[in-house]
């Protein structure tokens, strides 16, 4: 085999990667030397199998795998597959075949393809989401979080045998007590307003739908309340956004998860309705609003004295009752086409404030004013309180709002002394907004007082009336965990019936000798049309267990798919533990992650999801780090020739098989590392597949002779000691390589790789003291060439643990460096000169040179030009 042939030396390595298990990592680290937990984000198998944009990722984490392992460090690097969700619950609805059965076909297909690629996963620890032995833990963990409730005083989750049950609650029997146990519990369940998709049958998030639509196949959604299970990450708010200081993660990413956690401090104010009687001051604040109250949320209590309308969602438990009979028509229309709004519609994409009467009034606490009742879209129930009080002249929304409906606009912030005074005096008019903070007007007693003082002042005055009291709220809400799909992992609950078949209310936990509580085998997987779930439709035997001959129901609803990523990096260092989800000694040993490698799109909700899990996991004391990831780094997008997003609409998808079939995997690495820095979008261009493969074809050459038939080293192989500049061209290679895949800067260290590929290609003589450190440089990057190219050269075992090159900095220094010599910008001869030459020595030295000391002979130089170590120039006349 003389000439490079990836087809023929490809196969034969992953084979024997296979064979030998060369990359199945210890149980735990070996010895006392340093860890590496690397881990790729999971992909989900789809039947289209990868694209030449899930590789990215996949590489860079390889390439540092292999460079740490032949640096001695001791190395997890697992893969596994996200395997449930939608796409092959649809499948099965078309085909009428089990999704099992595709998802396992899928598998197979992404397995092949990664295996091509030779990543050196260890394929031991391989696991799925949907494999049963995997979703028994997802189970048990679910119970953790039903048997915990968060101690605010402790910021912890604590069991739920040591919450202290009230007396004033325990005074009101057993079932009471039990219902206000379940409502303090991380897995609770609530009546919750929903996307309802009727096409899909199922509830989507609401980054699954966009205008109104499923952002899967672009059926009607509509917004309808419906009982679910929630998590309540809202109890990790704070945790969740103090603890990212310590993580080595992206600013940008950092970012956008403060601002979806939102966390903000203001008070709850409660507005009394008109008709009802005043309450006798109880100098203290209610846990709950009355029934005659409206609570509200604001991070202005300082603009109280402001508030000219309230608002309160669609969804909001009042809108029945504050409803007159003259408005019910209208409210029930703006009612029902608000339920076909995403939340994301209703915020932020909205560009025009709609809203409708209630015909209701309430009482303004801090000065007796009646003030109208709205109802509009662009106040969520998920947010605060699900009301606002309305405060027009100092909110940009309510503004807008308040000027489409003629409702009055009342200034009670002085504007700045910086704002122009035709503006100013609009301002006070109330014809222009002015949202930032100031001097307070218009406040009765508290005219004068500065905004920061103003919200202390005005809160505690509330809290002393029993009006309020400060509050700390987020725009982070509950996690919606139910599905009403049957691919998904069943909940490890039973609802308790009574005597008619009805639900009495009571919960019983399926025990954990039981788990796991397996999908039921079903016939038809066709969605009934309505948003009761699938598994309404399962054999009764599974249906409904007889316990003590006491009848229940199983949870029917399933888990979201976010459900088995958010703890599938702990199961892959215990894979085959059937009593625990991960042994203690194992998890202290490996955990956190040092390298998370994944796409920017997760930065928000499996990030999120997965720290929530965690922290629950810390508290509970499962694991020891409070966070999962230590190092997060999300790639660049790879996108089609035509500079777009691949996607199969667009015609620009490319298949990794085919660019293999015709390049080579090693060739296909390098260029995806090759394209640009890792963190940012580039375009594909199989020219560039071309000239890496050209390059890897001139790498065989510097060890293997490719004009012979049979296998033999390159004539210009010698075991001659190298020459100086050989030694530092080497040396330098090594130092700039070593240090880019520590930043994982991997063009560059592929750019000094062909550098030292040309320089040698140059040299009469190639020592094997340079090309076998250099063929070790590559192996990272392009590991099968590298294996073969260390066969030939006399070794008889992988080269995956032999130990990294290292540098000598002594060698990097030249005593002398050669510069070219310009004569009027045209270079006409190289010197050489001291490494550390002044400019008189370097013009001397050029002036000394034969060429030019002809060609400036009898002629005036007019100007001299030395950069130092670079070029000289002289301009001649």
């Amino acid at each position: 085999m003389p000439r490079y042939n990836p087809a023929t030396i490809e196969p034969k390595w992953q084979a024997y990667w296979d064979k030998e298990k060369t990359f199945a990592a210890p149980q735990l680290p070996e010895g006392d030397g340093p860890k590496l937990y690397a881990l790729d984000m999971f992909p989900y198998p789809s039947g289209d199998g990868l694209h030449v944009g899930h590789p990215e990722g996949y590489t860079a984490t390889d390439i540092v795998c292999r460079a740490k392992r032949m640096q001695g460090v001791s190395v997890v690097h697992p893969m596994g597959f996200d395997a449930f969700g939608l796409p092959a619950e649809e499948h099965a609805i078309k085909t009428g075949e089990h999704p099992r059965v595709q998802t396992e076909k899928n598998i197979a297909t992404f397995r092949r393809q990664l295996k091509m690629l030779g990543f050196s996963y260890d394929w031991d620890r391989e696991i799925a989401t949907t494999d049963v032995d995997y979703f028994r833990w997802t189970q048990w963990i679910f119970l953790q979080l039903y048997d915990t409730w968060f101690d605010k005083e402790q910021q912890k989750g604590r069991p739920i045998a040591e919450l202290d049950i009230p007396g004033d609650v325990q005074e009101l029997g057993e079932d009471f007590a039990a219902k206000w146990v379940d409502e303090q519990r991380l897995a609770y369940q609530s009546e919750a307003p929903v996307n309802w998709c009727p096409a899909l049958g199922t509830v989507l998030a609401n980054e699954e739908v966009i205008d109104g639509k499923s952002e899967r196949g672009g059926h009607p959604v509509e917004r309808r309340p419906l009982r679910q299970w929630m998590l309540r990450i809202t109890a990790y708010g704070d945790r969740l956004e103090s603890e990212l200081e310590d993580l080595d993660w992206p600013e940008g990413v950092k970012a956008l998860q403060r601002n979806w956690i939102g966390r903000s401090v203001g008070a709850e104010v409660d507005f009394r309705l008109a008709d009802a009687k005043a309450p006798a001051a109880s100098g203290s604040f209610p846990a709950k609003p009355a029934e005659d109250v409206l609570r509200v949320y604001t991070t202005r209590p300082d603009t109280l004295f402001g508030a000219t309308y309230m608002v309160i969602a669609p969804e909001h438990p009042l809108v029945g009752k504050l409803t007159t009979a003259e408005q019910a028509d209208a409210v029930n229309e703006y009612v029902k086409a608000a339920s076909f709004k995403s939340d994301l519609d209703r915020t932020e994409l909205a560009k025009d404030k709609t809203g409708v009467f209630t015909g209701s009034y309430a009482i303004n606490p801090v000065n007796g004013e009646q003030i109208p009742i709205w109802i509009a879209d662009y106040v969520l129930i998920s947010y605060g309180t699900g009301a606002i009080m309305a405060v027009p002249a100092h909110d940009e929304r309510d503004f807008e709002f308040a000027e489409k409906y003629n409702i009055p606009i009342k200034a009670v912030v002085q504007p700045a002394s910086d704002v122009p005074p035709e503006d100013a005096e609009k301002i006070l008019a109330g014809q222009l907004c002015y949202p930032a903070e100031g001097i307070a007007i218009n406040s009765g007693d508290f005219d004068g007082t500065p905004t920061a003082e103003f919200k202390q002042k005005i809160t505690a005055w509330l809290e002393e009336k029993g009006l309020g009291q400060q509050a700390v709220n987020y725009k982070l809400r509950d996690w919606l965990f139910s599905r009403q799909r049957f691919w998904g992992e069943p909940f490890p609950l039973m609802h308790q019936l009574d005597d008619d078949g009805q639900r009495t209310g009571i919960v019983r936990t399926v025990p954990e000798d039981e788990l796991p509580v397996d999908l039921p085998h079903l016939v038809d997987f066709k969605p009934h049309g309505r948003p009761e779930p699938p598994l309404d439709k399962a054999p009764e035997e599974w249906l409904y267990p007889v316990i003590d001959g006491v009848k229940y129901k199983r949870e029917t609803n399933t888990m979201p798919q976010w459900a088995g990523s958010c703890w599938y990096y702990l199961r892959f260092l215990d894979p085959t533990n059937s009593e625990a989800p991960i042994d203690p000694e194992i998890e202290k040993a490996w955990m956190p992650v040092d390298l998370y490698i994944g796409g920017a799109e997760h930065a928000v909700l499996h990030l999120l999801y997965a720290r929530f899990w965690h922290k629950v996991l810390f508290d509970r004391g499962v694991v020891h780090t409070r966070e999962p990831f230590q190092k997060l780094v999300n790639q660049g997008m790879i996108l089609g020739e035509n500079n777009e997003k691949m996607s199969k609409s667009r015609g620009n998808v490319v298949n990794p098989d085919d660019v293999v079939s015709e390049y080579g995997a090693d060739s296909l690495r390098l260029y995806e590392m090759f394209m640009g820095p890792l963190p940012d979008s580039k375009p594909w261009n199989m020219d560039g597949v071309s000239g890496v493969r050209n390059f890897l074809g001139r790498a065989w050459r510097l060890v293997i002779d490719d004009r012979s038939d049979a296998m033999q080293l390159a004539e210009a192989l010698t075991d001659d000691q190298p020459t100086d500049d050989q030694l530092r061209t080497l040396h330098a290679t090594i130092k700039a390589v070593t240090e880019d895949i520590d930043k994982l800067s991997f063009n560059t260290a592929i750019a000094r790789l062909m550098e030292f590929t040309n320089f040698f290609t140059k040299e009469s003589s190639r020592p094997r003291a340079c090309l076998e450190p250099f063929v070790l440089l590559l192996a990272p990057f392009a590991p099968h060439v590298a294996e073969e190219m260390w066969l030939a050269l006399g070794h008889n075992a992988t080269l995956a643990y032999e130990p990294w090159p290292a540098f000598d900095e002594s060698l990097l220094k030249q005593d002398t460096i050669e510069i070219p010599v310009q004569v009027s910008g045209k270079v006409r001869a190289k010197v050489n000169i001291s490494a550390d030459a002044n400019q008189d020595e370097a013009l001397a030295a050029a002036k000394a040179d034969p060429k030019i000391a002809e060609l400036i002979a009898g002629k005036s130089i007019v100007k001299e030009l030395y950069v130092p170590g670079r070029l000289v120039n002289l301009v001649v006349k």
